[in-house]
């Protein structure tokens, strides 16, 4: 396990910048509970900073993983985010879409966000903006990126897609072999 290096924590915080915005200062500058990315394998984890000294003492084979995994980097260098990342971004979502209760399952199912399923949305989501999917009920459900800007969404056919599904919470069963591997 090691500190990202500086081409690396660029493009993780990039991608978090999408769907958080400069609220990543939060995740990162938390005086109270200070927190720190680490990589292990092709993974990065947010771990509290006193569990990553304490994981420093164990060998990186037996290292499974520690921490919250954010997402993972690609074979070409991309970083793709995890589901199980959602809590984090949640908390500290810039742009919010909010579906209906018939949208949920199709949503957890692993399609994208339709314009029939959308109860309400933020104002002023610009085209291709990171977006957190939530419940009528606050829950969080997944996160995505929108396909229009709020305005051109409003004016949309029923069927026309609202926000490109990245991650959603079904992943949890549907990907259970590979989640975590």
């Amino acid at each position: 396990m090691r500190p990202l290096t500086e081409e690396e924590t660029k493009v993780v915080f990039e991608k978090l910048a999408n769907y958080i915005g400069r609220n990543i200062s939060f995740l990162v500058d938390n005086q109270t509970n200070p927190h720190v990315f680490r990589l292990q394998k092709d993974r990065v984890y947010y771990i509290p900073d006193q569990v990553a000294k304490f994981a420093t003492s164990v060998a990186r084979p037996q290292l499974m993983s520690v921490g919250t995994c954010f997402g993972k980097f690609t074979k070409t260098g991309k970083f793709r985010l995890h589901i199980t990342a959602l809590p984090y971004m949640a908390q500290y979502a810039k742009f919010k879409v909010w579906i209906k209760q018939n949208g949920e399952m199709p949503f957890l199912y692993g399609n994208h966000v339709l314009k029939a399923h959308v109860g309400r949305m933020s104002d002023d989501i610009p085209e291709h903006a990171g977006v957190i999917v939530y419940s009528m009920s606050d829950v969080p459900l997944g996160f995505g990126v929108s396909s229009k800007s709020t305005n051109e969404a409003r004016n949309l056919q029923p069927t026309a897609i609202v926000a490109f599904r990245q991650g959603d919470i079904g992943e949890y069963l549907r990907e259970e072999d590979t989640l975590f591997t």
